[in-house]
């Protein structure tokens, strides 16, 4: 039995069309009024162009992560085992604390919901874009963008997934500028591949989103956290009773700052048990990339709770 329990909340890219459907026992079925819509029937039936429209996408991995949650608790609970940590990849930390008792699922739901809608209309679509580095070191990639980056016309690192993939994100000539020095001055084989997303999360395009997700922060009731949680923005764990206008301001920032996913999981113990909160198991695949003695469960199936259960007997292999 692993010494402790992290939980991983995955973002946006781990949908799919037909996602809960193994889980509708334990659906958390609210905030459709907020939406406007059956997020459970697009998620369960699509179709999937709809689904992976940001604004759609946010909500629906955020209700899809807190239903597999309302399973796993009653679990943890049997056993009596004791969260360590908690934390999530993007709009994965919403849902991240949820599980942490910062925000009701309701609340989350409607913030990440505005965050997707926000995001969406902050860049004109083409201006933006943001490619997958492959097998370039991060201090090479900082370079590239600073090289890259002009007044106006700016791109960053935004996702730093894993030590062979990081993403950068900005204005759409700079990105290409990025992926042009790198050709000329990385000599090592390498790739840098577009991404087909809607807009450049996390570069400072998205600063007007986070101003207005800011003033939007305000409808919703916040507590202090009642389990740690690692923040994208700075990889630091927060202990339990971080001020609500600390985490507001983590999740400000987040919007057009980098997610440190991989220094995130590097200040994780090499003996705890991750859980992947969440559609698919993406975060496996990074994880494993990061660590690999750190052993990662996607609860996305209502088998991987057998598996589950077994270790948490102490009866696994």
């Amino acid at each position: 039995m692993a010494k402790s329990v992290t939980l991983l909340f995955p973002g946006q890219g781990s949908q799919y069309v037909g996602m809960g459907k193994d889980l509708d026992h334990y659906y958390y079925d609210k905030g459709n009024e907020i939406l406007g819509y059956d997020l459970k029937k697009l998620m369960h039936e699509g179709p999937e162009e709809e689904l992976k429209l940001t604004h759609n996408t946010q909500p629906a991995i955020l209700k899809h992560s807190i239903t597999i949650y309302n399973h796993l608790k009653p679990l943890l609970a049997k056993y009596d085992i004791k969260v360590d940590r908690v934390l999530g990849h993007s709009v994965g930390e919403y849902a991240a604390l949820v599980a942490a008792g910062v925000l009701s699922p309701y609340d989350a739901i409607h913030a990440v919901h505005l965050r997707g809608k926000f995001m969406q209309e902050a860049v004109p679509v083409g201006k933006g874009k943001m490619y997958a580095i492959l097998k370039v070191p991060a201090n090479v990639v900082e370079e590239a963008c600073r090289a890259a980056s002009e007044p106006g016309s700016e791109v960053m690192p935004a996702n730093f997934n894993d030590p062979t993939q990081i993403v950068i994100s900005g204005e759409s000539l700079a990105c290409q500028r990025a992926v042009a020095w790198l050709l000329e001055n990385y000599k090592e084989a390498h790739r840098a591949m577009e991404l087909n997303v809607s807009a450049p999360f996390h570069s400072s395009l998205m600063k007007p989103a986070a101003d207005k997700l800011k003033e939007a922060f305000h409808r919703f009731k916040w507590h202090e956290n009642t389990v740690p949680y690692i923040a994208n923005v700075d990889a630091k764990e927060y202990g339990p009773g971080t001020s609500p206008e600390t985490i507001i301001n983590n999740l400000y920032h987040q919007a057009y700052g980098p997610v440190l996913w991989t220094q995130s999981i590097e200040a994780l113990p090499s003996d705890t048990l991750c859980l992947e909160v969440g559609p698919g198991k993406v975060l496996m695949g990074l994880v494993r990339k990061i660590n690999k003695e750190i052993k990662v469960i996607p609860l996305d199936k209502d088998e991987a709770f057998n598996e589950l259960e077994a270790i948490f007997e102490g009866r696994a292999k």
